[in-house]
């Protein structure tokens, strides 16, 4: 049996992840970040050593899942045989998640109107990927095509997916809210007008049931839902039949100077002591049209020696289901950000973010972003910045990695020190970015 559409594309994306990923990690709070720091809080818009930035392309993946813990380094000295089945460390439970949030930043550019406001626009594609309390045994049964000569049983409670694409184009404005001699709030807004490319997604409140190595024979109970989008093939995502939605992103950004005595000059030129940052992203969300939706009744004995060319195939030849058509409402992966940045001298600073996602945990029809909580000291200049983050991640996994801009380029992964330290890394990611800075 091949692979479900859902894991179909975890395997294939995941593959991907190690090559190339992403979340910003160090690099979306730089003071010359630009269009990169306005995606993570759009009151970063305003008031930046920047006097604009164009992003020509940056690309960003986030992945991973508390099941699959992979040896990096034998991945890379495995000239291309290297075997996820086989080398791979699993930790199956009956409540497994994996994830992924992919993030491609399209030509943009954003410039100061004056002292107070600015303005940009920022264009992206993104695609984001979740499930959420599948049993790592049954995963692993489908993975394998059943050639396992184990018996095993599995109860998957709230067991969840989807799969996301959209593009999407933004308006971003920030201005200065309240300036003093020691005190700046800076608001912010991305208005955002959004392009689905669909949608496929599934869920069960209860999955239960046993394998038979012996009778090759699957024993289930319970229903799921499975639907797609209208023409939606999610190995295959095709952006030329796009249905449209509407988003927001809303920040704010305090700061506070030690000695600042003249509230005329420019903040850019008489840098801050202390910053508090508070923003909440990707609100909002896609009603997809036409979405077929097949309710299965899972209760039934399977036989698994011949297996059927795809998920599709099996659940029909296999279990009674009823075909409805419907809209589906798919919601935008809504979290919340907060930051604390503070100088320690001219050119350093550290700081402390939370990236929590304000999706509840197994709702439908939704993806969401991991809860991360991340130490970051980083040196800062005009032309170069360094990043060094420390971060705790959702299921358990703790990365280290680092992170440069230099010029027009910024490269690095949150994850890099300790995907090639562990021997079991859950979570890793990488970023590429190329823009045209134009300082102040």
């Amino acid at each position: 049996m091949k692979h479900t559409t859902l894991c179909n594309l975890f395997v294939f994306l995941l593959t991907l992840n190690m090559a190339f990923a992403q979340s910003y990690v160090g690099h979306a709070i730089d003071n010359y970040s630009g269009i990169q720091g306005v995606m993570y809080n759009p009151s970063s818009i305003v008031g930046s050593n920047l006097r604009a930035d164009i992003n020509l392309v940056s690309a960003s993946l986030f992945g991973g899942s508390d099941y699959l813990g992979i040896n990096i380094n034998d991945l890379l000295n495995s000239n291309g045989s290297f075997d996820f089945d086989e080398d791979a460390e699993k930790f199956p439970s009956d409540a497994n998640n994996f994830f992924l949030n992919a993030d491609i930043a399209l030509p943009s550019f954003m410039f100061n109107l004056n002292k107070k406001s600015s303005i940009g626009v920022v264009a992206r594609v993104r695609a984001n990927f979740n499930i959420n309390n599948i049993s790592g045994e049954l995963f692993e049964a489908i993975e394998d095509e059943f050639d396992t000569d184990d018996d095993f049983s599995f109860d998957s409670k709230h067991l969840n997916g989807t799969v996301h694409a959209w593009a999407e184009v933004g308006l971003a404005y920030g201005r200065i809210l309240i300036e003093k001699p020691n005190h700046i709030l800076k608001g912010g807004v991305t208005l955002k007008y959004l392009l689905g490319a669909g949608s496929a997604f599934m869920s069960s409140p209860g999955l239960a049931g046993n394998y038979d190595a012996s009778t090759e024979t699957l024993v289930t109970q319970g229903r799921l839902n499975y639907g797609t989008s209208q023409d939606f093939e999610s190995d295959d995502i095709d952006f030329s039949n796009l249905t449209a939605g509407y988003g927001l992103d809303i920040g704010f950004t305090y700061q506070w100077y030690k000695d600042r005595e003249n509230d005329e000059l420019p903040t850019y030129k008489d840098p801050y002591k202390f910053k508090v940052g508070v923003s909440v992203t990707d609100i909002g969300a896609i009603n997809y049209d036409n979405t077929t939706v097949n309710n299965y009744d899972l209760n039934a004995t399977v036989n698994t020696s011949d297996p059927e060319e795809d998920i599709e195939d099996f659940l029909e030849n296999n279990y009674n289901g009823v075909e409805t058509d419907k809209e589906a409402k798919i919601k935008l992966p809504t979290a919340l950000h907060l930051l604390v940045d503070y100088r320690l001298a001219k050119k350093w600073f550290v700081s402390a973010q939370a990236n929590l996602s304000m999706v509840k945990k197994g709702s439908e029809l939704s993806t969401s972003v991991i809860n991360t909580v991340t130490l970051a000291p980083r040196l800062e200049t005009k032309w170069f910045s360094f990043y060094a983050p420390l971060s705790f991640r959702q299921y358990g996994d703790m990365s280290f990695g680092g992170g440069m801009r230099l010029g027009p380029l910024t490269v690095g992964s949150g994850s890099v020190f300790t995907n090639l330290l562990s021997d079991s890394s859950k979570t890793t990611d990488v970023y590429l970015g190329l823009n045209i800075p134009l300082y102040r």
